[in-house]
């Protein structure tokens, strides 16, 4: 049982404090949740509704019974997808808790799902979250809201908000007030603070990058010390991919092949003192941003007081393209007329305003930095963008190692990301590109220039704040089941893992199942990721390697042709054997793909109709003999 709620963890309590109504809860895994939870929150202050945002990990969820008895109260909740299926870490426990709770008859809610439709799982929490409500009393006071990252996400949540306030309003009766001015959820505290008091980059507790103690989470990350950082690509490539090792023997971090290993990023400096510039502001300035709800639960958007510097450094996203809210909100600090009307425009909900917002920001990639370089007018207080940037996230990467042969180390497999915008810029991967100017510290110092490095506690060059997320992407619990696992590019990280331990086990003298890999380069000379020890592993009968070669020859072979004529084989494998089959990399075309072989094998070789062929490949993810570890 736990514990009795605090008056800290109390949402009625705090809302009564407040005389709130209205309560918005989110599950985030990378922020965007949030985000609409707290733009709901500000605009509900239009319809005089006092609303406040609450993360379901910090609060006593068995409260919403007492909610019932708020006169007009309505539960909001901005529910993300993440991975197979799952809620995020943060809403694990109210959806286990929802699970088993039996009555909230009366309960007035809405649900805003956020999702991607290349998943198989699409909005399954948000989904699961508004149908049990109603079983167990709910009332719904909005149609449940679906929003596709894999489409637009934002023009989604903005048409859901409108049928939303439109519903509130017919339920509660209200109207909206068409005062469209600026409403600030921080406010701006300067002064001396001594140094023992500012954060330098820690994303939880102060000093906790000093004074490392366990355990190591989202909120409390190690200081993993960077073992190795080598270039896995051939000479004759012209991309880069790394290949990782992180220290955990102080951490007492555990991991499992097939876990992930969640890195906190720092921007380029390059990029933070470009703002500073731009907006004339000294970045070592030490500021505090204050909710100015003194009831609210998130009293800093950051932790505070820092510099603007570690804020632009650590803690914001000034690399992604801004929402429409965020260019509606910073229009007004724009004195060039035409500048002050291009942003209105995009931050409006005009059906011109997103076709603009998208040729000029989305398809132009352009972020925060690039938006105040191409209209100099635009001068908004930095305190005021710090308040409306997101939260930088830490970045997941698919750990590639095994820890049956590396018990105390992590290690990764990362392509640089860089591309050229259609505005001549180049954009690069924040977590990544911090990975090559890593290695290039250590390999070719004369290429960075000598400003480009972060110099604090969190220094690039030595260390890297982690945690471990647990996965389900798991090996078969018995070592002489058949695996056959298919990913191509970075998607050979997990599986690197899964081949180092079932060769672990071979040497123990375990009867080991066949270990097949169907795995797809452009070129062997270029980009054949971790070749040698892939033939070691050949070599000595732990693996059966196939390998595509989409630039080799005069026509492109991908994955899915070896898989096609290895069909029959395949079938045996699965249909009598038991084998698990595992997909690692692009949700949107490669799982896709995959998927619709392995189900077209079942139809030939098992003698299916399409219907019978559909249904055997979909009791095989039921059953967990089908994985997936994809992205998007």
């Amino acid at each position: 049982t736990k514990p009795v709620a605090t008056t800290n963890r109390s949402i009625v309590d705090r809302m009564l404090h407040g005389n709130k109504t209205m309560v918005i809860f989110y599950g985030s895994q990378t922020g965007t949740a949030e985000d609409f939870a707290q733009r709901l929150s500000k605009q509900a202050k239009r319809y005089g509704i006092a609303a406040m945002v609450a993360d379901p990990e910090e609060t006593e969820m068995e409260e919403l019974q007492r909610l019932i008895a708020i006169e007009n109260h309505l539960a909001v909740f901005a529910v993300a997808t993440y991975g197979e299926g799952d809620p995020t870490d943060n809403f694990q426990e109210f959806y286990e808790w929802l699970k088993d709770a039996n009555d909230l008859t009366g309960l007035h809610y809405a649900v805003f799902a956020l999702g991607n439709k290349t998943y198989e799982h699409y909005n399954a929490v948000g989904k699961y979250v508004d149908k049990r409500l109603i079983e167990i009393g709910g009332v719904c006071v909005a149609e449940l809201g679906m929003g596709d990252d894999d489409g637009n996400i934002e023009d989604d949540f903005i048409a859901w908000s409108t049928i939303f306030w439109n519903s509130v309003c017919q339920a509660y009766q209200l109207v909206r007030n068409t005062d469209e001015s600026t409403m600030r959820q921080y406010k701006l505290v300067t002064g001396n603070s001594s140094s023992g008091t500012i954060f330098t980059g820690e994303v939880g507790r102060l000093k906790s990058y000093e004074k490392q103690k366990p355990p190591f989470d989202l909120r409390n990350p190690f200081l993993a010390p960077v073992l190795e950082n080598r270039e896995l690509f051939k000479p004759d490539c012209l991309r880069s991919c790394l290949h990782l090792e992180l220290d955990l023997a102080k951490s007492r971090l555990r991991y499992e092949a097939g876990d992930h290993v969640a890195i906190f990023p720092s921007n380029d400096s390059t990029l933070v003192n470009r703002i500073g510039e731009l907006l004339e502001v000294d970045l070592d300035e030490v500021i505090s941003l204050v909710n100015v709800d003194e009831d609210a639960q998130k009293k800093n958007p950051f932790p505070c007081p820092c510099s603007y510097r570690t804020a632009l450094t650590y803690y914001l996203d000034i690399t992604s393209i801004p929402n429409t809210q965020v260019l509606k909100d910073i229009a007004q600090y724009a004195t060039d007329d035409s500048e002050r009307a291009l942003l209105t425009l995009m931050g409006s909900y005009s059906e011109e305003g997103k076709i603009k917002y998208k040729e000029w920001a989305l398809d132009s990639c352009r972020s925060i930095v690039a938006i105040l370089e191409d209209l100099p007018s635009l001068k908004p207080p930095l305190d005021y963008l710090c308040e409306l940037l997101p939260r930088l996230q830490a970045r997941y990467y698919s750990i590639s190692s095994s820890p049956k042969i590396h018990e105390t180390s992590v290690h990764i497999t990362a392509v640089v990301v860089q591309y050229l915008t259609p505005t001549q810029r180049i954009v690069k991967g924040v977590a990544t590109n911090q990975f090559r100017h890593m290695y290039l510290k250590e390999h070719d110092p004369k290429s960075i220039s000598s400003d480009n490095n972060n110099n604090d506690a969190t220094s690039p060059s030595y260390f890297l704040p982690v945690y471990i997320r647990k996965s389900t992407f798991r090996l078969p619990y018995k070592f002489q089941t058949p695996i056959i696992m298919i990913g191509p590019g970075t998607g050979l990280a997990p599986f690197r893992g899964f081949i180092q331990e079932r060769h672990f086990q071979k040497t123990q003298g375990k009867p080991v199942g066949e270990t097949i890999l169907y795995y797809g380069c452009r070129k062997r000379n270029e980009d054949f990721l971790y070749e040698e020890e892939l033939k070691y592993f050949e070599n000595e009968k732990t693996l059966e390697l196939h390998v595509a070669f989409s630039r080799e020859q005069d026509h492109k072979v991908y994955v899915t042709h070896l898989l096609r004529a290895d069909g029959e084989k395949i079938w045996k494998l699965i249909k009598n054997d038991n084998a698990h089959l595992y997909v690692c990399g692009d949700a949107k075309h490669m799982s896709r793909d995959v998927h619709t072989i392995i189900v077209d094998i079942a139809q030939q070789f098992g003698n299916l109709t399409a219907e019978e062929a559909a249904a055997f490949v979909k009791d095989l993810v039921v059953k967990g003999r089908y994985s997936q570890d994809v992205w998007s």
